[in-house]
């Protein structure tokens, strides 16, 4: 069981858990860890979000890197995947992101990306730990003129924007309106500049909201995980489109022109269609996690491709994507890794290959967002003792309920059995086509593995 590092990095209450002497081990630490094969000085990019706390945790982090030895280059506010695409560009040998992601702003975090611009994997992670916890730490001190330096580099942004209209310039100039309009909702995070920037560069009209930050307001009741002032917005503006990111701009979802949701799932299935329809859909499939929609399944299915799904958490796509050659993955969220250009999630690059379809294919984006029949999906949570939580599968009684179960959906349904990573809890998740069934269904399974698990 890991000590600090959870399912996306370190995450935690900046400044009372996350502290400035928590984070300066931790770079102490990770600096070694992730260069301890290289024969010259380390060179580590360090972005961040909008947060109050993020320069509290950058300095903290700058300190411990420097005092390995590692040399430093400060990227100001950063979206992650800009940060990623750097790192890969400038042949860094590690890069941090400083962000909580789409927490609110009291939480802050710090996520390690390897010299190939990927989340580090959680072996390394355990590495990390282990020299934290060793008592190393005072041995990893570089002394007189091996201490590193730090320097601002926030001109590399611009090289972010550039990536952009490498891929876009183009195809957006052959098909774009005067009369298509996107929203675009930055949750005042880590994209509330670039954005913009990217945006204007490439002649996309567009309506900027939420892109003033203030320390405190990252994600609050705005970004991609609070959409109905998008929704809203949208329809009051008469848009063609509305585009949210969340506070590290890595997860993009959208609003179509009804106001209506296009999740990570639609995103999936309507860029897959785009891509395959160019012959550039490796291996006609799609990597997505065991909480996608049956009606994404249903989609691939009817469309003769194929579908995986990994566990909960986009570093499993990633590592299924990289392991067997598949470039389009991602999750319900709005993570969607489209890794023959970037290898995290990236919602601005998200947002305009949605927008490249809507505009190659002369579509609107209800159109293109009915390609995926949402299933209804109600999630309870059974309460167990916690030691038992991983018996489920042991226990022949939920064992046949749920095989029962799943032969009366006949493809039509699904049942998902997850335990939680960090409560005394098993998570029942089913979908199906009547809510008011599978409602009572899950219900029913909740009740039988508390009994059983008790």
């Amino acid at each position: 069981m890991r000590k600090y590092f959870g399912t996306d990095g370190i995450r935690r209450i900046a400044n009372t858990e996350l502290t400035p002497e928590l984070v300066y081990k931790v770079a102490k630490a990770g600096a070694y860890v992730l260069s301890k094969h290289t024969d010259h000085a380390p060179l580590i990019l360090i972005g961040r979000d909008t947060r109050i706390s993020g320069t509290l945790i950058e300095s903290a982090m700058v300190s411990g890197f420097l005092s390995y030895g590692a040399n430093v280059k400060l990227l100001g506010v950063m979206p992650t995947p800009a940060v990623a695409y750097l790192t890969k560009k400038l042949k860094a040998d590690a890069s941090v992101v400083i962000s909580a992601s789409h927490n609110t702003f009291e939480f802050n975090g710090v996520k390690f990306f390897s010299n190939k611009g990927t989340k580090i994997p959680d072996s390394l992670e355990e590495e990390i730990e282990d020299i934290m916890d060793s008592g190393k730490l005072d041995e990893l001190t570089a002394v007189n003129d091996k201490i590193g330096v730090s320097e601002y580099a926030l001109e590399l942004e611009d090289e972010y924007v550039y990536f952009f209209r490498k891929i876009f310039d183009d195809i957006i100039e052959q098909y774009n309106k005067k009369d298509f309009i996107v929203g675009i909702d930055t949750a005042n995070g880590a994209t509330y500049k670039v954005a913009e920037k990217v945006f204007t560069a490439l002649g996309i009209n567009h309506i900027i909201i939420n892109n003033t930050p203030n320390g405190i307001n990252i994600n609050d009741n705005c970004g991609s995980t609070h959409l109905d002032n998008l929704k809203k917005f949208v329809k009051e503006k008469h848009l063609s489109l509305g585009i949210a990111y969340d506070g590290d701009g890595d997860r993009c979802l959208a609003v179509d022109e009804n106001g209506e949701e296009i999740d990570g799932d639609k995103l999936l299935a309507i860029i897959s269609s785009n891509l395959r329809k160019h012959q550039k859909l490796n291996k006609d499939t799609i990597v997505a996690t065991v909480m996608s929609n049956l009606g994404l399944n249903k989609y691939a299915r009817d469309n003769g491709l194929e579908l995986l799904q990994t566990k909960v958490g986009d570093r499993y796509v990633l590592e299924e994507m990289l392991k067997n050659g598949f470039n389009l993955g991602g999750e319900q969220s709005g993570h969607v890794i489209l890794l023959d250009y970037n290898p995290t999630g990236d919602g601005i690059l998200t947002s305009l290959m949605l927008i490249k379809t809507i505009l190659e294919e002369n579509k609107k984006a209800s159109e293109l967002g009915n390609l995926v029949k949402k299933y209804p999906q109600i999630l309870v949570n059974a309460k167990v003792n916690s030691e038992k939580k991983y018996d489920y599968e042991k226990d022949e009684e939920i064992k046949n309920a749920i095989d029962k179960l799943e032969k009366e959906f006949a493809g039509n349904g699904r049942v998902l059995i997850r335990p939680s990573g960090t409560e005394p809890l098993v998570r029942v998740m089913i979908e199906g086509e009547n809510q008011d069934y599978i409602s009572q269904k899950a219900n029913e399974i909740a009740k039988l593995i508390e009994e059983k698990l008790k």
